[in-house]
């Protein structure tokens, strides 16, 4: 699994995002040709690899945030940066964007000795998450303006369904929360409807969210998020709690 290099006392160049921006926005997530990277089961996860300076005192031995689509890294860093005891994992499933993913975080592993605590994959989570992750091991998800897809024959695309649903609650633990923001309304009630139908999901209240600085913080740090400020669009965030099966 590709780690992104380590900066070994040298000064790295950040990667500038123009040289990236001709990727396409869409992959098709049914596709299998894109998963080299994946491990056959969580245990064959190389997290040393992938965190080197995960050993430091303080930080945690397995992964449990996850950024996932996470795009061009903007909130996989800040959440780094938040909570530097905890080791943050992007996915994603565009493979020149994990290149400027990688290159950026090696950057800020040399110049600044940031970012030690997150790394990026190269995968199609709606096929191979628990791949990743073990029973109850993660604290939060996050799924920042995942695709729409639109047309009502790609709707079985979308990232947020209620099989999927229940892969994501098996590997967060009790009390875990998934966090969706997305500026499309449909796409917002759509992933509202089916977290608050799974048994394993209850929704935050507004005065919850409001407390939570990480449902503000989705809103304004990703790359999309900063699109839709300049449009002057409108945001739509959802937080859910993982519950015990009643």
């Amino acid at each position: 699994m590709s780690a992104g290099g380590e900066d070994g006392g040298v000064s790295a160049t950040m990667p500038r995002k123009p040289a990236f921006r001709s990727v396409r926005t869409h992959r098709n997530p049914l596709s299998d040709y894109f998963t080299d990277d994946t491990p056959i089961r969580p245990d064959d996860m190389k997290l040393d690899e992938m965190f080197p300076a995960r050993a430091q005192s303080g930080t945690e031995k397995q992964i449990s945030i996850v950024d996932v689509g996470c795009g061009f890294g903007g909130l996989l860093v800040r959440l780094a940066s938040l909570h530097p005891e905890k080791l943050v994992l992007g996915m994603e499933i565009r493979q020149p964007v994990v290149n400027y993913v990688q290159k950026r975080i090696a950057a800020l592993r040399a110049n600044d000795n940031e970012a030690q605590n997150c790394q990026v994959v190269f995968t199609n989570a709606m096929k191979y998450f628990p791949n990743f992750f073990s029973c109850g091991q993660l604290e939060k998800i996050f799924f920042c303006f995942p695709d729409p897809h639109f047309k009502r024959a790609k709707q079985r695309w979308r990232i947020i369904s209620r099989t999927l649903l229940t892969e994501y609650a098996y590997c967060l633990k009790e009390g875990g929360l998934i966090y969706t923001i997305t500026d499309v309304r449909a796409l917002h009630n759509w992933m509202v409807e089916r977290l608050e139908a799974h048994p394993l999901f209850e929704r935050l209240s507004e005065q919850e969210m409001a407390e939570d600085p990480l449902a503000t913080i989705m809103g304004e740090t990703s790359e999309e998020a900063q699109r839709v400020d300049r449009n002057n669009g409108f945001l739509f965030p959802a937080v859910f709690r993982r519950i015990a099966a009643r």
